[in-house]
């Protein structure tokens, strides 16, 4: 026994991981000793020499298996030789206290007797046996207190509520208990027997599978479901607006206008329970979501804002539905995946609630490494769900991949190769959120534009989850995918001239008799308006000028479906006395020009003339407000003016303009050109956001976030109770 301590006093002093020899005290239970030590790390990471002198005294991972397994069943002395293994076994009063501790996965008391199998790792810190396996199914194999690299790991075992009850004991293959201690042991792959490369391994991060192709297989049984609402109509509205209903028979016009207007139809409520419920009892017929959330964990990330990413990602758990599944990637300096594609389950959404809770910050922001590893998940799944997307959060400047002085258009061409491949038409959109005042608002926007998604400013710290809300409102209520607008000219004089769809890609014939529009994918009641230039001949009694017609593919029923064509025609009379111009076309007009003076007031901000920037904005005001719409009232002519003089009033300086003014521009170019809600700002209550293209699906969404972080139930905001109870554009005459 004397030898024993003089080898751990020696032992202690070099730094070296040593086994605290066996007492002849009792545990601190009452029970029998049985034998057993524990293996005690004291210095986290050791000096090269004395990690090289502690491998080579470490025995294989099945004879350390096979040795534990011996003193457990037959009380079998332990070796002579100290050989620290990850077996979690009991230590004696004398030895360590970690049972008063709390496990620093889930943060509650450790206790042996209390029904939860406990785990010793080789450094000596302990934790729940099934916390500590889910980490290690998450991807990790460090220890998440002290970052050292395992070499052995546990794997899991029957989750806590499939173990037996009472005082049975439990014995899986390579596993043994002992009084609430249970281990269970793999040994990690490729283990470096070098002292010094395993001390190089214990500051690096968690390595991820080279393919991502682990993905959880999808619910099969919600097929049931999709072919019992066959009967349900799930069709796309077109209507069409001619600029002017009359022209004289003997006029011709250049740059007539034709609105296209496209309407989602409304998501289909059931009143019977789905899998494709959305995690908090509402059932819909919906298409299941794979969802990818890349989210900033770097050292600017610590403190509020890392708490409140967490219950903004803990709000996004609790809301997808069993037939949907997450991923989740965390970046700092390096990403790492947290865990594979898993459907949100009621197990699945606590494993994930895990995960994410168990996040911290430290490092840099590499934001692209981020990217491509959310971007390998979507690739490299052998499962697919019908709708698929990315969400990025990031508060910083990419400290790796783009230079922060690299002027205004930085990074497009970095970030673009990273972005996910898409499947034939079917693009893979990221939205993107800039946090705060230091981000990247210029790259991120860039990301969600070469993508398809939306950028969104979250001004404020207590923003994110209702930002994060009105996302997954749209992303989880998606009723068309595909959309491919047609449109040909039904009289041989009829030419198109151009077609404004703000970011949808559009195409004209070389001939100019045809034209098309790719949508891509349609929320539930989601809005869509188009402007289409034509030429009108002289002609008598009617005109027909062209025809729309729309092709998509619906999600749920996975079938196509072609909308029949409208037609577009206009009255050729003799004389017209007064031409009145139509409300919907004049105010389209309204958007798609203040987003080009939106755009043209940024770029000469960044040229350092922000005098003229505001004058920009300002004139455009003065237009709208004075235009036909404009002087009827019209709420998005209204929306559009709040909106441009907050853009004056964040480029009043230099200073505002840098720390807010450019993201809530870019922000508001974002919406404006996909025509889909943004957040920026403060909040998500403003009257410009409220009004700029939200679906009920994401007021409701917003309303449930902000019920779960009060007291009480909020009142709806005036701006709210319009959004709800007026429609988006007036109605039809």
């Amino acid at each position: 026994m004397e030898s024993r301590w003089r080898k751990a006093k020696m032992s202690l002093g070099l730094n070296l991981c040593v086994y605290v020899p066996r007492t002849l005290e009792g545990a601190d239970d009452g029970s029998p000793d049985t034998g057993s030590s524990t293996a005690a790390l004291v210095s986290p990471v050791a000096s090269s020499s004395s990690a090289a002198t502690s491998a080579n005294t470490t025995p294989t991972a099945e004879q350390s298996n096979g040795r534990a397994s011996a003193g457990a069943g037959a009380g079998a002395l332990m070796p002579t030789t100290p050989t620290p293994t990850s077996a979690g076994l009991r230590l004696s009063k004398s030895g360590s206290k970690s049972f008063k501790k709390t496990c620093a996965i889930c943060l509650t008391t450790m206790k042996p007797g209390q029904g939860h199998a406990l785990f010793t790792a080789e450094c000596s810190h302990t934790f729940h046996f099934h916390c500590i396996s889910a980490n290690v199914k998450h991807g990790s194999s460090s220890c998440p207190v002290c970052r050292i690299k395992w070499k052995e790991l546990p794997f899991r075992g029957p989750l806590p509520g499939e173990l037996p009850q009472g005082n049975a004991r439990i014995n899986p293959v390579n596993g043994y208990q002992h009084g609430g201690h249970m281990t269970i042991l793999r040994p990690l792959p490729r283990a470096r027997s070098s002292g010094r490369l395993h001390h190089l391994a214990a500051l690096l991060p968690d390595t991820d599978p080279s393919t991502f192709n682990d993905d959880e297989p999808l619910d099969l049984s919600c097929e049931a479901a999709e072919d019992s609402q066959q009967g349900c109509l799930r069709t796309v509205e077109i209507k069409t607006y001619p600029e002017f209903t009359e022209v004289p028979e003997h006029s011709s016009e250049r740059n007539f206008t034709v609105l296209i207007h496209l309407k989602a139809p409304l998501a289909q409520h059931l009143q019977s329970p789905s899998n494709l419920g959305d995690g908090n009892g509402l059932s819909t017929t919906r298409a299941p979501v794979d969802l990818i959330t890349v989210l900033d964990v770097s050292g600017s990330m610590a403190g509020t804002k890392l708490a409140l990413l967490k219950r903004a990602m803990g709000f996004v758990i609790q809301n997808l539905g069993s037939s949907d599944r997450l991923s989740v990637i965390a970046f700092s300096s390096s990403a790492r995946r947290l865990f594979p594609l898993r459907r949100m389950t009621e197990s699945g959404r606590q494993q994930s609630l895990l995960a994410v809770n168990s996040l911290t910050s430290n490092g840099g922001t590499n934001i692209a490494e981020g990217l491509r590893k959310g971007s390998k998940v979507i690739e490299e799944r052998q499962a697919k769900n019908p709708v698929c997307s990315i969400i990025l959060l990031s508060d910083g400047q990419d400290t790796y991949t783009v230079s922060p002085t690299a002027g205004v258009h930085k990074g497009a061409p970095e970030y673009c190769a990273l972005l996910p491949s898409t499947n034939g038409n079917q693009q893979v959109p990221v939205h993107v959120f800039g946090f705060g005042a230091d981000h990247d608002s210029v790259s991120l926007h860039s990301i969600s534009q070469n993508s398809g998604g939306t950028f969104s400013f979250i001004e404020t710290e207590a923003a994110i989850q209702d930002a994060f809300a009105q996302c997954i409102g749209g992303l989880l209520s998606v009723v068309a995918q595909g959309l491919h607008v047609k449109v040909e000219s039904l009289h041989p004089d009829v030419h198109f001239g151009s077609i404004r769809s703000g970011s949808y890609s559009s195409r004209v014939s070389d001939d100019k008799r045809n034209g098309s529009i790719d949508v891509g994918d349609l929320y539930a009641e989601e809005e869509k308006d188009f402007l289409v230039s034509v030429n009108i001949p002289q002609g008598c009694g009617e005109t027909s000028l062209l025809k729309v017609g729309c092709v998509y593919k619906d999600p749920l029923m996975k079938e196509t479906v072609n909308m029949a064509d409208v037609q577009v025609k206009i009255s050729r009379p003799a004389f017209v006395s007064v031409q009145s111009v139509s409300i919907e076309v004049d105010r389209q007009k309204n958007r798609l020009h203040a987003a080009e003076v939106m755009a043209e007031a940024r770029f000469s901000a960044e040229r350092g003339d922000l005098a003229n920037a505001v004058s920009l904005l300002e004139d455009c005001r003065r237009m709208i407000m004075g235009s036909a719409s404009g002087q009827s009232g019209d709420r998005l002519c209204q929306s559009l003016d709040a909106e441009l003089k907050e853009m004056q009033d964040r480029m009043a300086n230099r200073q505002r303009y840098e720390a807010s003014g450019r993201a809530y521009v870019l922000s508001g170019l974002s919406s404006h050109s996909w025509q889909r809600a943004t957040a920026r700002g403060d909040s998500t209550d403003s009257e410009s956001l409220i009004q700029a293209y939200q679906t009920s699906s994401m007021v409701d969404m917003l309303l449930r976030s902000q019920t779960m972080t009060r007291s009480s139930t909020p009142r709806p905001t005036p701006q709210m109770r319009h959004a709800k109870s007026f429609p988006a554009r007036p109605q039809p005459r």
